[in-house]
């Protein structure tokens, strides 16, 4: 037995979620480069633990505090009452930063990320992750005590501020001053509870609609930070696959669009500005950052990103549509 099995079997114990001499059934699943993650097969049913790791499985050396773990769990505690589609979480050992969940079935919630790769993109669902992403953001407008329950501004720092911004800064000194100037303005704001992930690879496609997993990054600052992630990938998607860029593309649209036309009035002001600053800074943080996407291999795909999104950092659209059609341009698409 190793030191996971050990600690998830002791976890179980310690919840009463099994009795002495139960033996789980623990199987390793790809946990991505931030966490380990489990299916654990119980006497009384199937649940999902997942334990973070100190260091993340990038090829620079990127630690973070494995204390994050904990607000992966309150965050998921406040979107359920927020009315989101998210895992129920049946248990927390926070001194072994662990904890267990409701367990999806992938038969029947396939992960977003590989609908997209197979060319199953339904703009109807990238608007549905829109309005859940401002569902969020709406109930937590304004709030004095969620801010003080999730002011990890440290952990949002190591985990998103410096391996996205701060190190594509150094990677790009001519571009410095303005991706260092969007960071600034990020840490910045505090208007709602933020995700910090939300990428496709965290979202299931499940029947009742998009469930949102893996909020380690959560953080009370600023709401553009998840409107601008999630954007990113599917601009990203269609650079990948060019001949699925009119769908990627569409869902591009209907993600900003239905969020904007959902989120309350009071954070929409000064928003879509924000997102736009993220956005072509993310791009280019995909592929000079701490953590590229690993499916842009070839080095033209990259470049064609790493242009794009240099001018759209010093010549940045108006609205997210233009910048949408900015981008095809620049990057040579339909």
């Amino acid at each position: 037995m190793d030191d996971n099995q050990r600690i998830i079997t002791e976890g179980l114990l310690r919840a009463g979620l099994i009795a002495a001499g139960d033996v789980p059934v623990i199987t390793a699943l790809s946990g991505g480069v931030s966490c380990d993650v489990f299916r654990v097969e119980t006497p009384s049913g199937t649940l999902c633990a997942k334990r973070a790791l100190p260091r993340l499985r990038v090829a620079t050396v990127w630690e973070a505090p494995t204390r994050r773990s904990h607000f992966e769990v309150e965050w998921l505690s406040v979107a359920r009452v927020a009315g989101l589609n998210v895992p129920r979480v049946v248990a927390e050992w926070e001194d072994q930063h662990l904890f267990f969940m409701e367990w999806f079935p992938q038969a029947d919630n396939p992960v977003w990320k590989a609908e997209l790769a197979a060319g199953r993109i339904d703009p109807g669902f990238a608007a549905a992750v829109g309005r859940a992403i401002a569902a969020i953001h709406s109930a937590t407008q304004g709030d004095a005590a969620i801010a003080a329950r999730f002011a990890t501004d440290d952990l949002f720092a190591a985990l998103r501020i410096e391996p996205y911004l701060l190190h594509t800064a150094r990677a790009h000194p001519d571009l410095a001053a303005i991706i260092e100037g969007i960071a600034a303005t990020t840490q910045a704001t505090r208007a709602a509870l933020v995700h910090g992930d939300v990428s496709p690879k965290n979202i299931l496609c499940g029947r009742a609609g998009p469930v949102l997993i893996d909020a380690e990054c959560a953080w009370y600052g600023d709401p553009a930070f998840d409107l601008a992630f999630c954007c990113t990938h599917m601009l990203l998607k269609g650079v990948w696959h060019p001949q699925w860029e009119p769908q990627t593309a569409a869902a591009f649209d209907a993600l900003h669009s239905a969020y904007l036309d959902a989120v309350t009035p009071a954070l929409r002001g000064g928003i879509e500005a924000r997102a736009i600053a993220l956005l072509a800074a993310i791009l280019l943080a995909r592929i000079d950052g701490r953590s590229p996407v690993e499916y842009l291999t070839a080095e033209a795909d990259r470049d064609r990103v790493r242009r794009a999104a240099r001018q759209l950092l010093q010549d940045p659209p108006p609205t997210l549509a233009a910048f949408g059609a900015r981008w095809r341009q620049l990057t040579g698409q339909p």
